[in-house]
């Protein structure tokens, strides 16, 4: 008698939506997919249902529409997918990161409570929420100070992107509601404790975005004092110590989920992960490299070691924090794909608009064209990518975007072209810096949106780098990754994996499609790349502060 074919859904929190994607455990193949777009999005401008305005670099999120995201994606999944929840054996979740909130005793996020709903520092902060660079400036002044060792495993410096940060900007400009929070918590995290009850914190969100290590734990109740005397005892009274491995069960679907996801009451749920980290396993890899473009918004850069080296400006290098038995290494760009979406958005002229209308295609489609027509240099052009600031090397929200050589007779798609090559040189400056140190960037894969979508920019990034770029084979690959740590959630017992070694053996694999570097390109990029480096280290490492100066000018600092 044939067995039912048994599933795993996955569900991916990402900037502007979330989906769920039902995944065969066997292999690997997605039979259904459901996106679900937030209804608030990023909020930068207004608080939602009102008058309230935020300041610049503000990026905070509705933790309704995660819960929405449960309510309407799964049934929907379910639905497409024609699958009976009876054959759906684990849950995996994956969410952009750090994206945290402050929430009470019950779990209930405080923007969530009438009186607090009108503060801004009650409201979800996503990752790309820059404002608290000046706390992330005083901590790793102490730090340094200090001689504290956790330091250097960041790069030298933490980022305003990450957890305390965040957390010190609420103390230092709402007490009050620093005070009334219970504990502060993931994203990640907390969307799992609403689906099984329990909170069970992720060691890849603690690892890479909370300064927490395996078998050392948190930085010390003494570094927390020195930083601020009410920050003393934030671990204990603000967050939790007990952190959990990507795949292990953190419980059960609980019946009140069961019943809005219309899944099986109990259905395991894994421990909660980061969305660019579980790419790696569901891009086929498992040892050592190989780096991982995870190419949409922003793009994180991952590879996996098995020894620890000390790289500058790096998100991390974290044991265990991408699958076991290898020190997972993260950097990353602030900006990609919201770099080119501001450009579309902002700065083409309207008869561009209505030739891509003629056309019958989008204006990403119609400058994508154009510009593939232009060689390497042959735009005059040259601009750095710190549109959203600079995660890696440099680790400075407060830079800023450059654009250099335009004339009069400039033309969109030479300007859009210049500004692909310049995310695509922030790559290769991320690689050196790893090669650098002896962590050997042998091949480079890529994944994610934007590299599903901009075949140019692919050819760039291989153009630029030299090296060949092989595609994953999902393009929900974050869902599909999810997913798989679900399956090993479920246990083979279950009808899952033992590991994720064993999963990504049967789910993972990869697109034919690869990118090969055309060597004239390559040739006038290493000229080029040569000129970005010396903006990238004036602008960037404090011969020239103007970027600053304006920002401050900018908000009336000044």
């Amino acid at each position: 008698m044939m067995k039912n074919k048994k599933y795993s859904l996955g569900i991916d929190f990402g900037t502007e939506s979330g989906r769920a994607v039902l995944v065969e455990v066997d292999t690997g193949n997605e039979v259904a997919t459901s996106v679900y777009y937030y209804k608030d999005g990023v909020i930068d401008r207004f608080l939602p249902g009102s008058n309230i305005q935020l300041k610049p670099d503000w990026a905070l999120q509705n933790p309704q529409d995660y819960l929405d995201v449960i309510k309407y994606a799964i049934p929907d999944v379910l639905k497409k997918g024609y699958v009976n929840p009876e054959d759906v054996i684990g849950i995996g979740i994956d969410f952009t990161s750090c994206t945290m909130m402050p929430v009470d005793k019950n779990g209930i996020p405080l923007c969530m409570l009438d009186e607090y709903r009108n503060n801004p520092h009650s409201w979800v902060k996503l990752w790309k929420h820059h404002v608290a660079q000046y706390e992330a400036d005083r901590l790793n002044s102490v730090a340094k100070q200090r001689g504290e060792s956790f330091l250097e495993i960041y790069g030298g410096k933490i980022s305003s992107e990450w957890l305390f940060p965040k957390i010190m900007e609420i103390l230092d400009e709402a007490p009050e509601i620093y005070n009334a929070a219970d504990r502060f918590i993931e994203g990640a995290d907390w969307i799992v404790l609403k689906m099984t009850g329990s909170e069970k914190r992720n060691s890849c969100s603690a690892g890479y975005k909370a300064i927490w290590q395996k078998g050392i734990g948190y930085p010390s109740k003494d570094f927390f004092r020195a930083l601020d005397p009410r920050l003393e005892k934030v671990v204990e009274e603000k967050l939790r110590s007990d952190i959990y491995p990507p795949g292990e069960k953190a419980g059960g679907l609980t019946k009140e989920m069961a019943e809005i996801t219309q899944l099986k009451k109990g259905t395991p749920v894994s421990v909660g992960n980061v969305d660019a980290h579980v790419c790696v396993p569901a891009s086929t890899i498992a040892e050592e490299g190989k780096m991982l473009m995870i190419v949409g918004t922003s793009i994180c850069h991952m590879i996996l070691g098995k020894e620890k080296k000390i790289v500058e400006g790096i998100s991390g290098v974290v044991e265990d924090g991408i699958i076991p038995g290898y020190y997972g290494y993260e950097a990353g760009q602030a900006g990609a794909g919201d770099i080119l979406a501001w450009f579309v958005r902002n700065c083409v002229p309207s008869f561009y608009e209505n030739e891509a209308k003629e056309k019958g295609v989008d204006l990403y489609s119609l400058l994508q064209e154009k510009a593939s027509n232009l060689r390497a240099g042959q735009s005059g052009l040259l601009a750095l990518d710190w549109w959203n600031g600079n995660r890696s090397i440099l680790v400075d929200g407060d830079l800023t975007g450059l654009l250099i050589g335009a004339t009069i007779g400039t033309k969109p798609e030479e300007i859009y072209h210049a500004l692909i090559e310049s995310i695509a040189f922030g790559t290769n400056i991320i690689i050196d810096a790893f090669e650098k140190k002896g962590v050997e960037v042998k091949e480079l894969y890529a994944c994610g949106g934007l590299a599903e979508k901009n075949s140019l920019l692919m050819q760039i990034f291989s153009d630029v780098t030299g090296r060949k770029i092989k595609m994953a084979k999902s393009s929900e690959t974050s869902a599909l990754g999810a997913a798989m740590f679900g399956a090993v959630a479920a246990g083979k017992e279950n009808g899952g994996y033992e590991s994720i070694f064993e999963a990504a053996e049967k789910m993972a694999g990869l697109k034919d499609t690869v990118y090969v570097p055309d060597k004239e390109n390559h040739r006038m990029y290493k000229r080029l790349f040569k000129e970005y480096s010396k903006l990238y280290n004036y602008f960037g490492r404090g011969r020239n502060n103007v970027m600053k100066f304006l920002k401050k000018l900018k908000s009336g600092v000044i």
